[in-house]
Order: structure tokens, then C-alpha cells, then sequence
């Protein structure tokens, strides 16, 4: 059985994926996007299947891919903002070098203003982030081994700070 050397969780638009990116490339693994394990699996889009099928099917197909990425993938693991909603899923977590890529409204704003592939963040763009984060920021911190801020920070810096707080965390579990 293989164990991911890092899993990002955190809100749409934290940067999960490009973090995960730079964290595989500077280890010498690879990284995998459980979002994109769906769509894979299932051809087509997060937000078709959310238009099509719901929420609840897609978080049963979403807490699947997660337990087999936990499973088989030894690099980087980025999950998707709401992977955590299932109790499954953050039982599966425990044990796992989680980290919660905390970013405010402010940080993402611009960037998925604009993404329709969104589905939960349509139309009030700031207030439907906002009632995310206040429903999901407690789940996030439940199954978090560490807590890093995104704030004013390129991937490449928010990649740095994760490294540490992993290296940190080692540190703290061999002593």
C-alpha cells in the first residue's frame, strides 16, 4: 500500500493543483487531482455531472476517487474544495499528510469570477464563496495535519510554506 507525501485541501480557487504541481516536480513524484479523476472516469465535466446527476452523486463518485488516489498514489494528491463534505471521505483522510490551503475571498475572487465550471459558485460570487467557506472551513481544520496561508502568496511560495509545515510535522511525529 502506497500513502501520498502530501494532500491539499482547501476552497476552489486556493491553488491546490498548481501547489501540487511544484511540490511533485521539486520530490521527484507525480501529482493527481481527484476532479480530474472523475471527469476521467466518468467523461464528463464536474459541472455537467452536478447539472445532470447532483451534488450527492458526485460527491459519492468524488469520495471514491479519493480513496483510491489515497490507495495508489505516492506523490502529491490535490482534492477538490468539497471532498471533505463526505463523512467518508474525511475518515479516509486520517492519518494522511493533509494540508488545508486557506485562502480568502480576496484571493480567488478574480480568478473564478469568471469559471462557470463552478457549480456551487454561480451568480453571487462572494456570498456563495463566503456560505462555502463558513460551512466547509471547520471540515477543512477537522481533518488538517496543517493549516497554510495562501494570502498574497505565488504557488511557488504557498508550495514552500507546505514543504516546512510537512517537515515540521515529521519532526514533531519522530521525536
Amino acid at each position: 500500500m502506497t500513502s501520498p507525501v502530501a494532500v491539499l485541501i482547501g476552497p476552489p480557487g486556493a491553488g491546490k493543483t498548481s501547489v501540487a504541481r511544484i511540490i511533485a516536480a521539486r520530490t521527484g513524484t507525480t501529482a493527481r487531482d481527484t476532479d480530474e479523476d472523475v471527469v476521467r472516469l466518468t467523461g464528463c465535466s464536474v459541472g455537467r455531472l452536478f447539472a445532470e446527476r447532483g451534488e450527492p452523486y458526485f460527491r459519492s463518485l468524488e469520495h471514491e476517487a479519493v480513496r483510491a488516489a489515497l490507495r495508489e498514489h505516492s506523490g502529491v494528491l490535490a482534492l477538490g474544495g468539497g471532498a471533505v463534505v463526505h463523512p467518508g471521505t474525511r475518515a479516509a483522510l486520517r492519518g494522511h499528510p493533509v494540508v488545508f490551503l486557506d485562502a480568502a475571498l480576496g484571493d480567488v475572487e478574480e480568478r473564478l469570477r469568471a469559471d462557470d465550471s463552478r457549480p456551487l459558485l454561480r451568480g453571487d460570487f462572494s456570498g456563495q464563496w463566503l456560505n462555502t467557506m463558513s460551512r466547509r472551513r471547520p471540515l477543512y481544520l477537522t481533518v488538517a495535519q496543517a493549516v497554510v496561508s495562501t494570502h498574497r502568496r505565488s504557488p511557488a511560495q504557498v508550495a514552500d510554506a507546505v514543504q516546512s509545515e510537512l517537515a515540521a510535522a515529521s519532526a514533531r511525529g519522530s521525536s
